[in-house]
């Protein structure tokens, strides 16, 4: 076949803008972060910067199917109530907690759960824990919302399989080959990192956390009793041709419609407009109990022709109940709109308010989509509610929800993630190979069935890996990292190689906090390779420097999906995170550069 292949430089050229529009497109939010990757995958292809094989084999990285098999294992011990259960614990201990011993004790155990599995479940799950715990010390819950999240993180940075980051570092280090980690050759100095974390959080941090307010303060209390009826518009009815307005159902009167139904399809986004048909069904919110004994419609006292017999019929009246949930990763509710992502349909459950980024957003536009984070204000019977937490449509923030869960089987989960732990210690097998065989054992063993473990993987983490994956090997190919190295090599190339560890560290911390912490890593850890050849070094501490500040993203809700979790569900405000996020980064950039060096001595490679 001809070479059609472009020059070395115009290669690199578009190697770097297509790095830089993909930090663009990260940033900007437009478009997913995992479809971004995989458009950049397609423009290596489309511009020749990698052959088909070459994206093909980034398919086979040991280091994705590693973390889609943590993920199951994840879910394992979720579905066995095992973090569950711990969560409770500490509530049922806390009675006579101060605020301080609460926030190290949440800390302390998160970090545990962290190092052994994926962050991301532990903090759905122990976000209603964390606000529990705040009634019980009479504190607001956005003063144990942030530390929950930061242990999560101080956590993962404990084992190579506490974050998918780690494990995603390690692949790319195979790949150039350079020995793998062990599972716990990264714990002695992540757990300098943790206990500092901890220590600022309790003695100083927590003084920067704000006494926000949540969705919370919006429920009714216990004696403001709220009922949901629906009435029936007859064929006869004077209220046929009438908008809601010309009915009469209006809050002076006690009554507010929050949905027409037609044809079982809900109406809500026309309410202002929309006049009714026969066969309408009206929706409507009011104190009043006695709604569906009502069989006049001038019992109701609606608008002009209300005395006409039959205007509505009452169809059924349920006692209602207002909680707030937290749309988690693994939710059905994400990317759909709030107007017909059937909770009526399916569990007769409205969302009537919604908390994104530190705003309410309006629940009218038909545009307006279910986002990760996002808290939800619901509004339905008690049944309905339930049956939706437990469906997992929304993390239950207003209690704790026992899901059925399989407990019997949590000795089974715990022994899989030993199983793990053991054997990649010993060294019997890759760390690939067990995680696999110990996901496979869960779904056999009954942990969790197969459809729960194919729910459990985050795909669009996968696919933003693969991806990113790619793009990293086009800056190798290409000689674009190389083009990287040189250029920030030939400034500190003569100072002593702490200062090269310091920029790889700040560099790579800088970039995590704006775009994903796995694209971070896999862009930096080559980078810090190629450093760390240039200075004739050991590459080990400037890798190790690039797994420990991609996973620190304290500064920002957007860096690490965690925090984008507790953003909304503490109430948050973004600058929130940076007051008690960013002295944090500090002290972890001074710590790494102390403790790396101790682990991973900065001597010449042999």
């Amino acid at each position: 076949m001809p070479d059609f292949s472009l020059p070395e430089p115009v290669q690199i050229a578009l190697v770097l803008m297509l790095v830089a529009a993909v930090f663009v497109g990260f940033v900007r939010e437009r478009i997913p972060s995992d479809v971004v990757a995989l458009l950049a995958m397609s423009a290596l292809l489309i511009f020749g910067l990698l052959s088909v094989g070459d994206v093909l084999g980034v398919f086979s990285n040991a280091a994705p199917i590693t973390i889609g098999a943590m993920f199951v294992l994840s879910a394992a011990l979720e579905r066995t109530g095992v973090i569950g259960a711990i969560g409770n614990s500490i509530v049922r201990l806390s009675r006579r907690w101060s605020p301080m011993a609460a926030i190290a004790a949440l800390m302390l155990v998160v970090i545990v759960l962290s190092a052994f599995m994926n962050n991301t479940p532990i903090v759905v799950i122990l976000i209603p824990v964390a606000i529990r715990l705040s009634q019980s010390v009479g504190v607001s819950p956005s003063k144990l919302l942030i530390p929950l999240s930061f242990a999560s993180i101080f956590g993962g940075m404990t084992t190579l399989i506490g974050t998918s980051t780690n494990l995603l570092v390690d692949g790319i280090v195979q790949t150039s080959g350079m020995a793998s980690f062990g599972i716990f050759e990264i714990t002695g100095a992540g757990l300098c990192l943790a206990l500092a974390g901890t220590l600022y959080m309790t003695i100083v941090g927590r003084w920067f956390l704000p006494d926000r307010d949540t969705l919370a303060t919006l429920l009714p209390t216990s004696a403001s009793r709220r009922f949901v009826a629906q009435v029936l518009v007859p064929v006869d009815s004077p209220l046929v041709g009438k908008t809601i307005k010309e009915t009469g159902f209006t809050t002076d009167k006690g009554f507010t419609v929050i949905d027409v139904m037609r044809e079982n399809r809900s109406r809500r986004g026309e309410l202002t407009s929309l006049s009714l048909e026969a066969g309408d069904r009206l929706v409507l919110r009011s104190p009043v109990s006695e709604m569906l004994s009502l069989r006049e419609a001038g019992n109701v006292a609606i608008g002009s022709g209300a005395g006409s017999t039959h205007a509505i019929e009452p169809v059924q009246a349920t006692e209602t109940r207002v909680m707030e949930g937290v749309v988690g990763p693994q939710s059905r509710l994400v990317g759909r709109p709030i107007i017909g992502a059937g909770l009526v349909r399916l569990y007769g459950v409205y969302a009537i308010a919604i908390h994104r980024r530190g705003e309410n957003i309006g629940i009218g536009g038909k545009n307006i989509r279910f986002d990760i984070g996002d808290t939800v204000l619901v509004e339905g019977p008690p049944g309905g509610l339930r049956q939706m937490f437990d469906d997992g449509m929304l993390s239950n923030l207003t209690e704790t929800t026992e899901q059925p869960i399989r407990r019997d089987k949590a000795p089974i989960a715990l022994g899989a993630v030993f199983f793990v732990m053991v054997l990649a210690a010993l060294g019997i097998m890759p760390i690939a190979g067990l995680a696999l065989i110990a996901a496979a054992g869960v779904i056999a063993l009954g942990c969790i069935d197969h459809q729960e473990a194919y729910k459990s993987i985050q795909w669009d983490i996968l696919f933003l890996i693969f991806g990113m994956l790619a793009l990293g090997q086009a800056l190798e190919t290409t000689g674009a990292a190389a083009f990287l190295v040189d250029g920030i090599s030939g400034p500190i190339g003569h100072l002593p190689p702490i200062v090269t560890l310091a920029v790889v560290y700040l560099i790579t911390s800088a970039l995590t906090e704006l775009v994903s912490n796995n694209a971070t890593a896999i862009l930096m850890t080559p980078i810090a390779i190629g450093l760390a050849a240039s200075l004739g070094v050991d590459a080990r501490p400037f890798v190790v420097a690039v797994m420990f500040a991609a996973s620190a993203s304290f500064a920002t809700p957007i860096g690490y999906q965690t925090n984008t979790l507790v953003y909304t569900a503490g109430g948050y405000r973004f600058t929130d995170f940076t007051k008690v996020g960013l002295p944090l980064n500090l002290l972890f950039f001074a710590v790494s550069l102390v403790v790396i060096p101790i682990f991973w001595p900065l001597v010449s490679a042999s």
